[in-house]
């Protein structure tokens, strides 16, 4: 007890001497860092196609930091490239969100943004509505086709993958072979009114990732409403993709060529695919880029990454990695 008593002024010292010391200032907290971005390019191009590294190269350059993936359905780039053209549009959404899924980085990211090229981009909508892991925060397209082509595009001289996918196309669209096989069949939507009874009956992408049939996808809708934005670009002067405004999900009247706006639409007032929600809450943007079907300038391009996919706070990835 009297060593206690002894010890008691030193304690008292020790305790105003602590108070005294003062604490140290709070660590500042990390700039954020840019969330990674997947590209999913066009028709009759491939995840290795060096316009697709430029690309990549400026994105990385606008947002320091960015871990960039372009993806693709093989490793082969000309296999690549085939897919493009042929295959099943569900087992080739389901590679993609298996591969996202289980990719190391991608996978441990709090979010993904994504840039779909053409026909990519309405593949990257699917992802987005069908699964979703990592869910994407941010999508911007370029000349995709959302609502679908109404007639099929010239191929080049030379191209014999092209003529042998059109030659298909243009003989039996409706056919399960057709629909199970060629990529831009699946697409395929022409609003004239026996067409579109076939293309309900018939399709097997487009019809289903669009709600359009009668009994809806409700996850579609849930999955596309988590987007923080989704920004879609028509080219002004698009004659690859016909009619270029679909996509901005506009309908246009195969005769007359009236256009009707998307929110003008049935899905939109009824909002099957949660696009009038996006757009009440200022998400959905609707962009024109000059010029013809992915005539992309580097100027439009730093713009877009800027303003879409800049890091904001609270965002955390793993930062410094080179793309894959």
């Amino acid at each position: 007890m009297r060593f206690l008593q002894q010890l008691t002024p030193y304690l008292g010292a020790a305790v105003t001497l602590a108070l005294a010391v003062p604490s140290p200032a709070p660590l500042p907290h990390p700039p954020p860092q840019p969330l990674p971005l997947v590209i999913w390019h066009g028709l009759g191009d491939n995840y290795a196609a060096d316009g697709l590294r430029a690309v990549a190269d400026l994105a990385a350059s606008t947002n320091p930091g960015t871990f960039i993936y372009n993806i693709r359905l093989a490793s082969d780039p000309s296999a690549d490239r085939t897919a493009t053209f042929f295959g099943n549009l569900t087992d080739e959404i389901a590679t993609v969100c298996a591969d996202l899924a289980t990719h190391p980085i991608l996978s441990s990211a709090p979010a993904i943004n994504g840039l779909g090229f053409s026909q990519g981009g309405q593949f990257l909508r699917a992802y987005v509505e069908r699964c979703n892991d990592p869910p994407m925060r941010t999508l911007v397209t370029f000349g995709s086709q959302h609502n679908g082509i109404a007639a099929f595009g010239q191929c080049g001289a030379t191209d014999w993958l092209c003529k042998a996918a059109l030659g298909l196309l243009t003989t039996n669209t409706w056919s399960g072979f057709v629909q199970g096989r060629v990529v831009p069949a699946q697409f395929y939507r022409d609003p004239e009114p026996e067409e579109f009874r076939r293309y309900l009956e018939h399709s097997n992408f487009l019809a289903d990732v669009n709600n359009e049939r009668e009994v809806k996808n409700q996850t579609y809708r849930e999955n596309l409403l988590r987007l923080r934005k989704f920004a879609m670009f028509v080219f002004s002067e698009d004659t690859t993709a016909i009619p270029k405004e679909s996509g901005w999900f506009a309908e246009v009247n195969g005769t007359s060529g009236e256009v009707t706006p998307l929110r003008e639409r049935e899905m939109y007032k009824e909002d099957w695919l949660g696009l009038r929600a996006l757009d009440e809450r200022g998400a959905l943007d609707f962009g024109v880029a000059e010029g013809r079907h992915m005539e992309l300038t580097d100027r439009l391009l730093v713009d877009t990454f800027r303003e879409y996919f800049a890091p904001v706070g609270g965002e955390e990835t793993t930062s410094g990695l080179e793309e894959l």
